[in-house]
């Protein structure tokens, strides 16, 4: 008996001293938080065990002869299990720095429309990119749209990772794609679409911005 009442205290106290952990670190863990990026993760790694790229990926030709599909599909496969793992990579950096910003429809809702955006950039303005794959483009739009969102919540971090993101994409029109990255997913870094991916977090941010520009007018 004295046993079982020791094992009840020490689940207690672990359970205590797990919420002051989570609190003190102040992660977004609740299930409406977390479940979008995982869902995300999880849809992308299905795509990737079961080999879909050639079903899913953007494909100049195909795309032409009426599989307009693969303009948004082509977002969610990717080039090989590193491009995917770096990617995930990126999903998680997104959910510890803005994972509490957005509600399953906000997270949805903006991955959508930022991958339509990009895949269709792509094919509008990269006509030298025949084949096109991963979450990269369409990361740093959602990463720029949290950037925009830490500034309306009055955190000056806010600008210096938007400011961070854009150098970064001059950097990369500059000195073009990194080839140990190229080598690394087996392609070429889409640095093109890199920007458009930021043009479009950019622009979904611009609701956010006239908002807090009214409310502090």
């Amino acid at each position: 008996m004295g046993n079982w009442h020791l094992k009840v205290k020490q689940a207690q106290y672990a359970k205590i001293n797990t919420k002051k952990y989570n609190k003190m670190l102040n992660l977004p863990i609740q299930p409406r938080y977390i479940l979008p990026p995982l869902c995300l993760i999880l849809f992308s790694t299905i795509f990737a065990a079961f080999d879909l790229n050639y079903l899913l990926e953007f494909n100049r030709n195909f795309v032409e002869q009426g599989e307009v599909w693969r303009v948004f599909t082509s977002q969610f496969v990717h080039a090989n299990w590193a491009h995917l793992g770096l990617n995930c990579g990126g999903i998680f950096l997104i959910w510890l720095l803005h994972g509490e910003y957005t509600t399953p429809t906000r997270y949805t809702t903006n991955i959508c429309l930022l991958a339509l955006w990009c895949g269709l950039g792509v094919y509008w303005f990269c006509p030298n990119i025949h084949i096109y794959t991963g979450l990269s483009a369409l990361l740093h739009g959602v990463i720029i749209w949290g950037a925009v969102k830490d500034v309306t919540l009055g955190l000056k971090s806010g600008y210096l990772l938007f400011i961070g993101v854009w150098v970064k994409i001059a950097f990369e029109q500059f000195s073009g794609p990194n080839a140990d990255i190229g080598k690394l997913i087996n392609s070429t870094v889409a640095i093109d679409a890199h920007l458009i991916g930021a043009i479009g977090g950019t622009l979904l941010g611009i609701p956010l911005a006239i908002t807090y520009l009214k409310n502090n007018d």
